[in-house]
C-alpha cells in the first residue's frame, strides 16, 4: 500500500454531522460535525477536523488525544470549578481515559490527532522490532506523492 503526504487546510474541510452522546451534555444543545482527514499506515493514529456549537458537556477520550485549536474558544472546566481557557493557537494533550468538562460559548473549531493507547511493553516491543526492520534496511519510506484533498475542500461555514 502506498503511503501519501496530506495537506488539507482545517478551515476549508467539509466536515460531516459528529454526535455529542446526550448523557455527556449537561446543558445547551451542542451540535457538532467532524471529518477525519489522513489515517496512519498501521491505523493506530489519525488527523481529524472538529467542530462544535455552544454548550456545557463532558468528554470521554478514548485515545490518546492532542488538540490545536483553530478558532473559537472553550473552557476546561476542573474538579476545583477553575477555568483553563483555550483559545485559537493553543495546544493540548489528553491521554485516553481522561473525561472533562468543556464550556464552549460559541462556534468552536480543533485539530485533533488522535491515537490508540499501547501497553508500554508492547509499545516498546513495537519499536525495538521497527527500529530492527531499519537497520535491515527492510522498512521503505514514504513516497512524496500528495492526495488530491479537493473532495475534502468546501466554502467554509458558519456555526451557531
Amino acid at each position: 500500500m502506498s503511503k501519501s503526504i496530506v495537506m488539507v487546510s482545517p478551515a476549508c474541510v467539509d466536515l460531516g454531522p459528529s454526535v455529542i452522546p446526550s448523557e455527556w451534555v449537561v446543558s445547551g444543545s451542542p451540535k457538532a460535525w467532524n471529518k477525519e482527514v489522513a489515517r496512519s499506515h498501521d491505523r493506530m493514529s489519525q488527523i481529524v477536523v472538529w467542530e462544535c456549537t455552544a454548550g456545557l458537556f463532558q468528554w470521554h477520550y478514548t485515545k490518546d488525544e492532542s488538540v490545536i485549536v483553530i478558532s473559537g474558544e472553550a473552557f476546561l472546566i476542573n474538579e476545583n470549578e477553575q477555568e483553563l481557557r483555550f483559545g485559537a493557537g493553543d495546544v493540548g494533550f489528553f491521554p485516553a481515559g481522561t473525561i472533562c468538562t468543556w464550556r464552549v460559548p460559541g462556534p468552536f473549531k480543533k485539530v485533533a490527532v488522535m491515537r490508540e493507547p499501547m501497553w508500554r511493553p508492547l509499545g516498546f516491543a513495537v519499536k525495538a522490532w521497527n527500529r530492527l526492520l531499519s537497520i535491515a534496511g527492510v522498512r521503505r519510506k514514504p513516497r512524496l506523492t500528495f492526495v488530491n484533498h479537493q473532495n475534502l475542500r468546501e466554502t467554509p461555514r458558519r456555526v451557531g
